[in-house]
Parts: C-alpha cells; structure tokens; sequence
C-alpha cells in the first residue's frame, strides 16, 4: 500500500503544479482521447483521482474478486460504458470551465482521496462502481495508471516533455508486464514501456517480432 501510495501522490502532486500554469487556450486543445479537450481530459482524470472518497464511505464487501489487473476488464469498454464515461467527463468539464477551477476541482479530488486512504486500517476491501470488490490497494493501483496514463496524453496535447514520475512508472509499468521482465532486446525504460504498450506509441517491426518470439503477454485494457 505505501509504494501505490506514494506514486498515488507523487503522479497527482506533479499535475497539480502542472495545471495551473495553463490558459484558456489549452484547455481547448485536442487530445488523443477523441472526443475530449484537454479540459474534458482533467475533468475524467479529477473524476477518477477523487472516487475513492464515495467508495470508502460505503459499506466494504465481504471479498476481493478483482485485481487491478482484472478491473480493465473487456466490461469497462463497451460503447454503452464509454459513452456514459465521456459524457460525464464534458459535462462536467461545462460546469467549470477556468483554468483557476480545473486546477482547484483536481487538487481538491486527489487530496480528498489521499486522506480517505490514510485513515483506513490495513485490508480494506472496496466495491468500484462498476460492481467490482477488490481491496483498496488494488483499486488505489488502477488510480495510479488512470493519472500516470492520461498524463501522458495531456502531456502530448499540451506539446510537452512527460511528465511520469519514477514512482508511478514503477507502478504502472510493473501492472503492466505482471511483474516479468520484458523480452530481452527491447531495451525499453519505464517510459517507453508503458507508451509502447498502452499505444501512445507505435511498435516496430524488430520490436513486434521481438514481443513475439518471446511469446510475451501485456495487459490488455479491454
């Protein structure tokens, strides 16, 4: 919990000091993540950061039957559930359209979540809105990839260096490969792994036939 815990805060810490710094401008930006702007894009991410508050003040389920692994699950993009996802992102995003807003709406949601989190005793299970019970470092792990991933695409949309801190890397790369090395010869850092395998970047055909010659196996989101 403290490592997921840690990378929770130190992902969400440097997008805090990032956001600020935008103008109306950006906000409107295209992103990867069709149809969103940069601001629907914050909004998701600041949706995501803060859910573990509700999720913490329900009753817990009796046992774990996901992992972070399972949660991006094939369940989680069907077109109805994307649909209701991207709405929701820009009808919020309408709601609070400053610069000054977004920023606070984010800083506020992580924060709130980073304090629910610290004042649970070990173990403590939760129930995702998608009906999943998984035990809150496991869902804490899946918000980790959800601010680490997307501010990769914010970082693309903005024309700017990534910013992924060492600590979610290490989270989200680790999720990733389940724990394995990657095929020998690839030579990927953290980064790069995590851009290749989430599709931020594309594969060549030395690295595709790398991957499959070693019979490797990444996680699918859907």
């Amino acid at each position: 919990m403290e490592q997921v815990r840690t990378a929770f805060r130190d992902e969400c810490a440097r997008l805090a000091k990032i956001l600020p710094g935008l103008d109306a401008a950006d906000l409107d930006r295209p992103t990867r993540c069709a149809p969103w702007t940069v601001r629907d894009l914050v909004a998701h991410v600041s949706s995501g950061a803060g859910r573990l508050v509700d999720m913490l003040a329900a009753p817990a389920p009796q046992r774990a039957e996901v992992d972070a692994a399972g949660y991006f699950g094939a369940a989680k993009f069907t077109p109805g559930v994307d649909a209701a996802r991207i709405d929701s992102a820009r009808r919020q995003a309408r709601q609070r359209p400053g610069v000054p807003a977004v920023a606070a709406d984010f800083a506020r949601a992580w924060r709130a979540t980073d304090e629910a989190v610290a004042a649970q005793p070990p173990g403590r299970l939760v129930r995702t809105r998608h009906g999943d019970a998984m035990t809150l470092t496991e869902f804490l792990r899946t918000r980790v990839v959800e601010v680490g991933v997307h501010g990769l695409d914010l970082a693309e949309a903005l024309d700017r260096e990534p910013w992924l801190t060492p600590t979610a890397a290490d989270v989200v790369a680790t999720l990733l490969t389940a724990g394995r090395s990657v095929p020998a010869g690839l030579g990927w850092d953290s980064l790069t792994l995590i851009r290749k395998t989430t599709g931020r970047l594309p594969h060549t055909e030395r690295e595709r036939r790398l991957v499959a010659e070693s019979g490797f196996r990444w996680l699918s989101f859907g």
